[in-house]
């Protein structure tokens, strides 16, 4: 199983600290914020990775990894994204790397306190269609900055809905995903939206139609370090007190 870490975009709710460098780059309490990705996926035995970044930091990332060994990535390649042209874009180049593996996507500004092993062990066990990480939310305007599932009577997603006005469900779709190799032909038919992106929840609604998609609910703490200053804060403060990626 390969991963692939999403570090593009422009970082502009981050902004004026986003002004001078990535803000994958930026500090979660001891380390950049991109090592806690790259632990979240080696401990969890994924150790074949690109990095797919854009902007005028890009060569950062190679100065601050290197060819990857120093944090237990066996094979780590680059990808380079030449416009913000969302998550979606941004995976679809990453389909020679995957060479038809199936593969964990993640946002590197996603934090989890706990190891996203389990989820990694259930796609390898059955690495078909796709498989998403949920997170509990409790207040609707959290959700409303996020993709939120709705179910059926049984459990089962049936559709997922990018920052509704009107939540219908307690759970946000987290920026780890798994997914078969079939995504790579996915990426191709997708329109992009209103934004000019090609969106990842498109994907996701696809395999949904599909009856493809499996889920995990995440126990314990996650965090979107870049949705604002102030969550960025709050993810520091987490990591700082508790740690991240444990087992």
């Amino acid at each position: 199983m390969k991963g692939v870490l999403l570090a593009g975009g422009t970082g502009s709710r981050l902004h004026p600290l986003t002004r001078i460098t990535n803000k994958h780059l930026l500090p979660i309490y001891d380390r950049p914020m991109i090592n806690w990705g790259i632990e979240a996926l080696v401990n969890a035995g994924i150790t074949e990775i690109m990095l797919v970044t854009g902007g005028t930091h890009a060569g950062e990332f190679l100065r601050l990894l290197g060819n990857g060994h120093e944090f237990g990535i066996d094979r780590l390649s680059y990808g380079y994204q030449e416009r913000p042209g969302g998550i979606a874009e941004a995976l679809g180049l990453a389909a020679r790397f995957v060479d038809g593996d199936p593969v964990l996507v993640m946002l590197a500004d996603n934090i989890v306190e706990n190891s996203i092993r389990p989820m990694v062990e259930a796609f390898r066990a059955d690495p078909h269609g796709a498989r998403i990480l949920l997170t509990p939310v409790e207040e609707d305007e959290h959700l409303r900055h996020l993709g939120v599932p709705t179910f059926d009577e049984e459990g089962r997603i049936v559709g997922i809905v990018e920052k509704p006005e009107h939540p219908a469900s307690k759970f946000g779709v987290t920026g780890i995903y798994c997914y078969d190799a079939d995504v790579f032909d996915v990426i191709p038919t997708l329109v992009p939206s209103g934004r000019g992106e090609l969106e990842i929840t498109d994907v996701n609604n696809h395999y949904i139609a599909q009856g493809a998609m499996a889920y995990d609910v995440l126990e314990g703490f996650w965090g979107d370090a870049g949705e604002s200053i102030d969550a960025y804060y709050a993810v520091n403060d987490f990591v700082r007190r508790n740690g991240a990626n444990k087992d």
